[in-house]
């Protein structure tokens, strides 16, 4: 899943780079368990579902606009009305209603459920790529089945989790109430939801998800400087739910913080799983490959599910489990879907003739081997960071 060369061969601080970026990534997916845990405190503890994603879109903007602007300056084309539209349509799809729809679904629901929904995000990424003609479909092949067989486990897998919660198979034996931390006791709260609804709303979160994911390939391809984009993004996401909150939040108090473990909430939200999230995930994307970060997604559902029973006291209902088991093998079908799609473009892309004139000499095998495989990288979020 990683490239044979580079990873094995560099050593940092006496770590091979390989090995660095398995560490990386289980930080990662316990940096995105802990946003999924603190999200659903910061919900408990009465934090406006506006006044968190403004703050946590600031503070994402503020880490990486500096970068953006520094790092990209030879990569950045000039600005113009139509990138300024696609831009704020892009924060509109991938910002607000991606993150409105998240806190929404997890305010009623649970942070595992949550987590185990996000698996479906690959699978119904290709569904609309194939949809909209970006992604082929190639059903007499074993790489296309398995993308359908996939697809249709997710789907199967979320719908499972929407419509049947099940009866209780799992509930910890003692709930936290004085023991753990202030953050501890109120995150316990999450009774009397609509658990259907708060599905149906994880569902928009997801959808939401896959739209942004591909419409940023053709953005990217006439605006090639990845972290402006999400900058970009970040700020026109934050001016939209600054205008939202103008007519929705009329408690000017929402706005301060009354504790600790609220301003908690906030900073990691936007340090850990928004900055330091997105420069880690861009790093393992770069050095291994979007395929090898994804096969990570899963574990993060896993420490999610330890994490909500140890600090929430969290049940796990029977419907849930068989949803997630779903969702879990649609995502490895679909994954290796592509992966096997991208083997069988690389060896027709060597077998075919080299260009024998200048008017065929963009038809190489290295252009036949990326226009076989266009969708390799809106699969995967580029950040999650801006998917919850």
């Amino acid at each position: 899943m990683m490239a044979e060369t580079g990873p094995a061969a560099r050593v940092v601080c006496g770590m091979p780079e390989k090995v660095q970026l398995h560490v990386a990534m289980l930080a990662l997916q316990f940096g995105y368990a802990g946003f999924h845990i603190v999200s659903r405190a910061a919900l408990n503890m009465g934090v406006s579902k506006l006044v968190f994603p403004v703050y946590r879109n600031i503070i994402a903007l503020l880490l990486l606009a500096p970068f953006a602007f520094f790092f990209e300056k030879k990569d950045r084309p000039a600005m113009t009305i139509s990138f300024i539209v696609q831009f704020f349509l892009l924060a509109l799809c991938g910002i607000t209603a991606n993150q409105g729809f998240y806190l929404l679904g997890l305010d009623n629901t649970s942070p595992t459920f949550a987590s185990a929904i996000q698996n479906s995000v690959p699978a119904i990424t290709f569904l609309m790529a194939a949809a909209l003609r970006i992604e082929k479909v190639r059903i007499k092949r074993r790489d296309g089945i398995a993308k359908v067989a996939g697809t249709v486990a997710c789907v199967a897998g979320a719908t499972v989790i929407t419509l049947y919660k099940g009866p209780t198979i799992f509930s910890p034996s003692a709930r936290p109430v004085t023991t753990g931390t202030e953050l501890a006791v109120v995150a316990a709260d999450g009774n009397g939801k609509n658990w259907t609804l708060g599905c149906v709303y994880l569902m928009g979160h997801c959808l939401s998800w896959s739209g942004w994911l591909v419409l940023q390939a053709p953005v990217l391809k006439k605006y090639p400087a990845r972290l402006s984009v999400t900058a970009y993004t970040c700020f026109f996401g934050v001016i939209q739910f600054l205008l939202i909150a103008v007519f929705v939040e009329h408690d000017t108090k929402a706005w301060v913080f009354t504790s600790g473990s609220e301003l908690f909430t906030i900073l990691y939200a936007g340090f850990v799983a928004s900055g330091i999230a997105f420069a880690v995930q861009i790093w393992c994307i770069d050095r291994g490959g979007p395929v090898f970060v994804a096969v990570y997604q899963p574990v993060q559902t896993f420490v999610v599910a330890i994490m909500a029973s140890m600090v929430l006291g969290e049940e796990f209902y029977l419907g849930g489990i068989i949803g997630a088991v779903l969702i879990v093998i649609g995502l490895y079908l679909v994954l290796w879907g592509k992966s096997e799609e991208k083997s069988i473009a690389g060896k027709e892309a060597r077998q075919l003739p080299y260009p024998v004139d200048e008017h065929d000499a963009i038809r190489t095998p290295a252009t036949a081997a990326f226009k076989a495989s266009s969708l390799s990288q809106p699969l995967l979020p580029p950040s999650v960071s801006d998917s919850v």
